[in-house]
């Protein structure tokens, strides 16, 4: 038998066998050796929450109260619960509207700043309880919540700090009175993706009957801080919005756009709810901003935030929303667009129509990819690894990426496309897990034998679109000039 192994050893073919066998775990090691470590994060960066978040990209706002029914934009506080009234209220019309529409999610005013509540809050008399509406037995924010479910989408709520009817605003009593109905909310309704408040804090109001002005400190009144970690304490996973965030920051503006320039970085701690004079900031971001807050672009289908009849021709047209969208999540931020029901209860057939041609056109215009699966050729790869190489950001997968290597801020992505193309459009991402870092960049097509500039910009973020007049090109480059580390693209697509 030894004889017989000596053999085999001496035989050439075996000795080439265990050659390539040796050569084989060689490589294998040689590999492991050389993986390239991905670029380390620029902070601060989202959590797993704001990256959800951000996806979602357009949700809905639903101003509904007792505004639908007295016709005013602000009621004063005074008015009488009995005046509710919605006798063909189905949200499920709402969602399905909203779902075929491209909505991911539904934020209510459950109270607006005349203090009505659309649930039968057993802190207040002033709710659904003691209105018409189902025999003084409805609960508007359960049949809504219920309604999300339903169709797969998230629901949130907006509840109004600001409260025109309450004889205790200003005191700390007023304080407990809404963390309980925010209690109330938060364990009652399921799951609840966003908080929503706004910035109007203190005003003239009824008041309980004083018919006068307050004014609060709107930097300490409300100890949010307190607040926000009661709440987190019952749903952990809950955004909150304001002016500032903590997670979501307010656009700076209800006319339905971001900055072109959008950094999805502020530093919270001198922000807060309604604070004056930080419109510009709030539109633009910071580059060295310490919290990573991106912006949620709010604004109304109507010139107002709740029903009126005579707006019925005032509805925003399809071409207008479109218009919108570019400006708010061709941004990097997520828009907010306020649908708000009729007095029946139900979205009216002028926002039906024109929500459903905007979807026409969005899905119209990003139908086709022309630049998925191209040919690729990038300018730098981070050590050369095909882990990082410039065909990841045009292969349809949000998790690779092209980079460079420490220290390379710029870089060219030259994207062949085998044949010439019309193209009208070009959408940026970055793989924003590890920050936002894109300063500046442009984009060229080949025309004529040379190349030409057809768009450029700042900042990309989480998502970029840029219009352009059409051109029909076989080749479009893309230039990172500048950026804050070596740059992270995950996606480059053209339509």
């Amino acid at each position: 038998m030894r004889r017989q192994l000596s053999e085999e050893k001496c035989n050439p073919f075996f000795l080439f066998s265990r050659l390539i066998v040796a050569s084989l775990f060689l490589v294998m090691f040689s590999c492991q050796q050389e993986k390239v470590a991905p670029p380390k994060p620029v902070l601060p960066v989202p959590s797993e929450q704001q990256l959800q978040w951000q996806e979602m990209e357009v949700n809905a706002f639903i101003h509904f109260s007792l505004n639908t029914f007295t016709d005013k934009e602000w009621g004063y506080g005074n008015e009488s619960p009995k005046l509710f009234n919605p006798v063909g209220f189905n949200p499920d019309q709402w969602m399905k509207v909203l779902k075929e529409a491209g909505f991911k999610g539904v934020i209510l005013t459950c109270k607006h700043h005349d203090g009505f509540c659309l649930w039968p809050s057993k802190y207040t008399e002033r709710s659904v309880k003691n209105s018409p509406f189902e025999g003084g037995h409805g609960d508007v924010v359960k049949a809504v919540s219920d309604a999300c479910k339903k169709y797969g989408m998230k629901f949130g709520v907006y509840l109004s700090p600001w409260d025109r009817s309450r004889a205790d605003y200003g005191k700390p009593s007023y304080i407990e009175y809404y963390r309980n109905q925010l209690k109330e909310l938060f364990t009652n309704y399921g799951p609840i993706y966003e908080m929503w408040f706004d910035g109007a804090n203190g005003g003239d109001g009824y008041y309980g009957g004083a018919n006068e002005k307050r004014e609060i400190d709107r930097a300490t009144y409300y100890d949010w801080s307190t607040t926000l970690k009661m709440i987190s304490a019952i749903q952990p996973n809950v955004l909150f919005f304001s002016d500032a965030g903590p997670d979501i920051r307010w656009c700076g503006n209800e006319q339905g756009y971001m900055d072109k320039t959008n950094w999805n970085t502020i530093t919270t701690d001198t922000l807060y709810a309604g604070k004056a004079g930080t419109s510009r900031l709030l539109e633009t971001g910071s580059p060295d901003g310490t919290s990573w807050v991106p912006g949620e672009v709010d604004t109304s289908i109507r010139p107002g935030w709740f029903y009126h009849p005579k707006e019925d021709s005032l509805v925003k047209t399809p071409e207008q929303l479109f218009h919108i969208y570019l400006t708010s999540v061709g941004r990097g931020s997520n828009l907010l667009l306020n649908v708000p029901p009729d007095r029946e209860g139900l979205l009216n057939e002028s926002d039906i129509k024109s929500l459903l041609g905007w979807k026409k056109l969005i899905d119209q215009t990003f139908a086709t990819d022309l630049a998925l699966n191209c040919k690729v050729k990038a300018s730098e790869v981070r050590g050369d690894s095909p882990e990082y190489a410039g065909k990841n950001v045009v292969d349809g997968n949000k998790d690779t990426y092209w980079a460079t290597d420490d220290g390379i801020k710029t870089g060219t992505l030259t994207l062949d496309l085998g044949e010439p193309k019309t193209i009208g459009y070009v959408t940026l991402q970055e793989y924003i897990k590890l920050g936002q870092r894109v300063k500046s960049f442009t984009v060229s097509a080949w025309l004529n034998g040379e190349w030409k500039q057809i768009a450029e910009g700042t900042t990309i973020g989480y998502k970029r679109i840029l219009k352009f007049a059409p051109v029909k090109t076989d080749k479009v480059k893309v230039a990172i000039l500048d950026s804050k580390a070596c740059p992270v693209i995950s996606r480059v697509s053209l339509y």
